[in-house]
This record gives C-alpha cells, sequence and structure tokens, in this order.
C-alpha cells in the first residue's frame, strides 16, 4: 500500500482550530488487498476529533487502485509554529502487520516586511486535455510582479522580494485528484524573478466532460500577500475514430480495405496504430502505425487482405465475415485502445473470364476458321 496525504486544510494549519486530512491510499502491489484500513497516530500538538476515528476502512482495494478517507484533528491553542510530524499506519487486512510512514505537517505562516507581490503567469497541462482516467501534470508559473529592488510606503523602504512560504494545489471536486504534496520554502524570488511548479494529478475513470477546476492557494510574505488561484483543467473523452472509405467486399478471396482514421480529441495523439482481425483473413501489414496525429487530423490507410485457404469459414461461403479494428494510442503518458467490432467483409465469388467466356471465344474462332475455308474454297473454284 502507498499512502499519501493529498490535502491539507487549512494549510498551513492554523493554531487552536481544526484541520482537515484526506488520506490516500493506493494499491502499488499485483493483488487484491480485500480489507484495507487506515489508522492515524496524533502526537501533540494534534488531536483527533474522537479516538473511535482513529482507525478507517477503506474494504477491498484492487491492484492499481485507489481510496480516500477524510481525518479530523485539532491543533492546541498552546502549539508554535514551525513543522509537525505525524504518523499514518496502513494494512491490507486484520490479519497482517501495519506498515507505518511519517508526514510532515506545517503550523501557521511567517510574517515578512518584502512588498513583493507573486502573480500567476503561465498554466500548463500536460497532457492538454486528459481524458477519463488520465494522469499526468499541472505546471504553474509563479511571478514576481515587481520591477525595482525597493519601494518607499509612508517615507520607508521596503524591499521588493517576494517570498513563497507554501503552495498547494486543491481539487474542487472528487473527480480530480492531486498526487502531490505542498510545495515548501520555496525561497525568495527577485524582482520579475518566476518558478515553476510541477503537481502530478489524477482524472478518475468516471469523471465527467467538460472543466474541472482547481485552486492554487499560496501562502506569501504575509497573509496580506497570500493569494488562491483558479487552475482549470479539461477532459474530454473523443478519441480515434476509424471508418471504411470504400465498400468491405473480399473478391475471390483478395482484396485491398481502405479506411479513414480520424483524431477527434482536441489535442495531439501520438503512437497512433491500427490492428484488422477477421476469422480466416490474413492482413497485410498486420498493424498500419501512423505516429502522431493532431487534433482533426485524417489519415487514410489500406490493407491487402487475403483468404486464409485453409479455413472452413470462407471456401465457397458467401457469408459476411465479422471484422474488428483496434485503434491503439496514447494520450501523454497514458496508453489507450478503442475497439469498433461492428463491421462486415463481404466475399463475392467473380468469373474473371470463365468458361462462358472461353465458349464465346472459341465459338467465334471456329466460325472465323470456317468462313476463312469457304472464302478459300470458292475461290479456287472461280481459278478453275
Amino acid at each position: 500500500m502507498k499512502v499519501t496525504i493529498v490535502e491539507t486544510n487549512p494549510y498551513p494549519a492554523k493554531i487552536g482550530q481544526y484541520l482537515d486530512l484526506t488520506v490516500q491510499v493506493e494499491n502499488v502491489g499485483r493483488e487484491r488487498a480485500e480489507d484495507v484500513e487506515i489508522e492515524i497516530v496524533p502526537e501533540y500538538p494534534f488531536t483527533l476529533d474522537s479516538e473511535e476515528n482513529a482507525v478507517q476502512n477503506v474494504g477491498a482495494l484492487a491492484p492499481e487502485k485507489f481510496a480516500s478517507k477524510e481525518f479530523h484533528l485539532f491543533v492546541d491553542k498552546n502549539a508554535q509554529k514551525g513543522v509537525r510530524t505525524i504518523d499514518i499506519r496502513t494494512r491490507i487486512d486484520k490479519s497482517s502487520p501495519w506498515s507505518e510512514k511519517t508526514f510532515d505537517i506545517r503550523i501557521g505562516t511567517e510574517t515578512f516586511d518584502s512588498k513583493g507581490t507573486v502573480e500567476l503567469a503561465e498554466i500548463v497541462s500536460s497532457p492538454e486535455v486528459f481524458m477519463p482516467g488520465d494522469r499526468g501534470t499541472v505546471t504553474v508559473t509563479l511571478k514576481n510582479t515587481a520591477t525595482t529592488p525597493t519601494v518607499t510606503i509612508d517615507g520607508s523602504d521596503y524591499d521588493t522580494n517576494a517570498r513563497i512560504q507554501v503552495a498547494v494545489l486543491r481539487p474542487l471536486s472528487e473527480e480530480v485528484i492531486v498526487l502531490d504534496a505542498p510545495y515548501e520554502e520555496m525561497g525568495l524570488l527577485g524582482p520579475g524573478d518566476s518558478i515553476r511548479l510541477t503537481f502530478n494529478v489524477m482524472v478518475s475513470e468516471d469523471a465527467n466532460e467538460g472543466t474541472h477546476n482547481l485552486e492554487l492557494a499560496i501562502e506569501g510574505n504575509s497573509f496580506d500577500y497570500n493569494s488562491r488561484k483558479n487552475i482549470p483543467l479539461e477532459v474530454d473523452s473523443s478519441n480515434v475514430k476509424v471508418i471504411p472509405s470504400k465498400p468491405l467486399k473480399l473478391v475471390n478471396g483478395e482484396a485491398t480495405l481502405e479506411f479513414d482514421v480520424a483524431n477527434t480529441h482536441p489535442n495531439e495523439l501520438n503512437s497512433v496504430s491500427i490492428k484488422p482481425e477477421a476469422e480466416g483473413v490474413n492482413f497485410y501489414p498486420a498493424e498500419y502505425f501512423i505516429g502522431p496525429m493532431d487534433s482533426d487530423e485524417l489519415f487514410t490507410i489500406e490493407f491487402d487482405a487475403i483468404a486464409d485457404p485453409a479455413s472452413e469459414n470462407i471456401g465457397g461461403n458467401s457469408e459476411p465475415i465479422n471484422l474488428s479494428l483496434s485503434a491503439s494510442y496514447s494520450n501523454g503518458i497514458n496508453k489507450h485502445e478503442n475497439l469498433v467490432s461492428n463491421l462486415r467483409i463481404q466475399p463475392v465469388e467473380e468469373n474473371e473470364g470463365g468458361s462462358s467466356g472461353l465458349l464465346a471465344t472459341g465459338i467465334l474462332i471456329v466460325a472465323l476458321v470456317a468462313g476463312g475455308v469457304l472464302i478459300y474454297r470458292r475461290r479456287q473454284q472461280k481459278n478453275r
């Protein structure tokens, strides 16, 4: 089990107030865990709202699946500002031993006289548009908007450095999960300086299409310079479409099948390949590799289809053959596959100059020869 604190609210924790911890556990093994439990072991200055809530049951967890639980803690009113630790334990069932991990929890913020202001300069998502179930990153660029080293306010001089004490990305719905802990003590940003922060995120498999908003909370020089920024994340399930571009016919056991492949997703997809399958039919190439495809790009591909002589399903049979096409591709680091399975290949037997044609040709030749003999004999009679 991999355990992570995915959200601390508020962050940093406030002295004399309640703190909500969202703890995520993920099954990174190869076997199903049948009865997963999470236990939080708080020490001063943290206390649980109720000792009965120290252990929470997650239940069964399949490989590569995750679940989260929320714990409510109180921060003692006499706590000091700084970083404190808390232990979180997990086990796969009641007969297994606990596995423990220690996490840092920040309490309170410092106040500085610097007057630099941190602003959100850029947001980059990778992939640009997520599909349900995708993992990726959100990278934000923070910039100190000051233009001079110092500023004078009410007759006093202040430096314009900006401090980023804490930066945390929080999802505003359960359909998006942030996998990283908050950034802490990022140091000073001088006038005009910038810094990039990257957060790993995951979209749930049942996420709705559209824009999902996340919140970037920044603790700056002081309370007056704290800010919250909206971070949009786009989710779209559109994918690679494969459409026949001419009739699917197998003439005398052979055909050249043509398909249009279209990327209907809003951003580029990589490693696009198409693989056909039909019982009793061999395809060349066995798989067509296209590579990267831009959004709305259309690519036309061809397969040579040849009936397998040993197949009992084709020889002398005019019944349609079931054809399936699988389209595999990557959206960022995520592998996807679509299956088109409602296609039919119609076998057709055609006479290519067969017995009837040969018979007609033979009659014509015989007629011409007979006519020639007749003309030759008549000429001989005249010459006599």
